[in-house]
């Protein structure tokens, strides 16, 4: 197996003289590591002795710990290395001046989910929005897409459902790395910070995170493996209803449910879909928190065959558009609040165009829906090349 060389790994091995002249923030967590489990923070601290003056954590906060949505970080001190830890998932989620006065360069270096709504790709524009405003520089060391490089699907996200899970017109499964990403919003969203991306090497677009030969440290808590980053792209959708997405459960997103769900209606339901590369294996589980807390769930687990030809997207609003069938008096959109929206429906900031909900509750096929942000999808297909660094 290839062992991909992080862009942590490459800072390290060739360190840009001048950083040893800066004062050097880092935005980090609990997945910023190398492949012998070193965290970046105190390879950095080594390599570049008292230049680091700052840390900065995204959401799930510094050690990953904070379980869901609007759990707010405060800022801390790091225990190991004695320098502050300011949270951008607290009382802020733009850094300030004051946090940006500390530092000349900011280092940034977060294993994302390859996921539209994964919110650690925001916390990254708002700091390159800051630097540029600020003068700073920014570094992005680059780590794998975990879902692969190739594969871009769902609809771009709609400007009137845009938040903190969705801030530009990007697909649901987007095919980039957060390098690639942070070039994508810095020159083709026009936010013009001074940025450099720390490639990696060794990693192809055709990999998933499973086949790099890197440690999987989960970046946040509810993303345990490589197979729930592969199902997060369309069973995050779960998160805007009533049905339990297997938070507290050791099988987040794989596992989906609620106490009133029938397995045998949504599987006859489905006979004339194609859900291609799963196999959905009926269960009974209990959550020991979040929705349905201590209450049997009747659901299914997703079971990924073929990973090149499951489409975690479309997948989820077919099991969607079933269970919102069969199940209409007893199935509910979540109501607001959500990732500090106070009015929109969540599903709608989570599909990111709400005509696409009003369609799978009308009971449109979602083949049909499908093909309706094609064009859309490939006019982001092609803009998305012009930033690709890898093969």
């Amino acid at each position: 197996m290839v062992t991909v060389q992080t862009g942590l790994e490459k800072l390290m091995s060739n360190p840009p003289r001048s950083l040893s002249e800066d004062r050097l923030g880092l935005l980090c967590n609990p997945a910023s590591i190398d492949i012998h489990f070193q965290h970046a923070r105190e390879l950095i601290y080594q390599q570049f002795p008292g230049k680091l003056t700052a840390l900065f954590s995204p959401q799930h906060g510094f050690f990953a710990e904070k379980q869901d949505n609007m759990i707010e970080s405060d800022d801390t001190i790091d225990p190991s290395l004695q320098v502050p830890v300011f949270s951008l998932y607290g009382k802020t989620r733009v850094p300030t001046k004051d946090m940006f006065d500390r530092i000349d360069t900011l280092i940034i270096d977060l294993q994302d989910a390859g996921t539209r709504v994964y919110t650690f790709i925001y916390t990254m524009s708002y700091c390159l929005e800051i630097a540029e405003k600020l003068g700073k520089k920014v570094i992005v060391l680059d780590r794998p897409n975990p879902v692969n490089g190739i594969s871009v699907e769902g609809n771009c996200l709609k400007k009137d459902v845009a938040s903190f899970v969705g801030r530009y017109p990007i697909p649901m499964r987007h095919g980039l790395t957060i390098g690639e990403l942070a070039i994508l919003f810095n020159n083709h969203f026009n936010i013009g910070c001074e940025l450099d991306v720390i490639p990696m090497e060794g990693w192809n677009r055709t990999m998933y995170f499973q086949h790099t030969g890197l440690p999987w440290v989960p970046p946040s808590p509810n993303l345990p493996t490589p197979l729930s980053a592969m199902v997060y792209p369309g069973q995050v959708l779960w998160e805007g209803t009533n049905i339990s997405e297997g938070r507290g459960t050791t099988q987040p997103f794989e596992l989906f449910g609620a106490p009133f769900l029938s397995t045998n209606k949504i599987i006859s339901g489905l006979k004339s879909e194609s859900l291609n590369g799963v196999i959905l294996r009926e269960c009974v589980f209990e959550p020991t928190s979040n929705k349905w807390q201590d209450a049997s769930c009747n659901g299914f687990q997703i079971h990924v065959t073929d990973p090149s030809a499951y489409k975690p997207y479309a997948t989820t609003l077919k099991l969607l558009r079933a269970v919102y069938m069969y199940h209409t008096d007893e199935f509910e959109w979540k109501s607001p609040p959500y990732e500090y929206e106070m009015e929109k429906q969540p599903i709608d900031l989570l599909i990111g165009n709400k005509n696409i909900r009003l369609r799978i509750e009308a009971g449109d096929n979602v083949d049909e829906i499908e093909s309706s942000w094609q064009i859309d999808l490939d006019e982001f297909t092609e803009i998305s090349r012009q930033v690709h660094l890898y093969k």
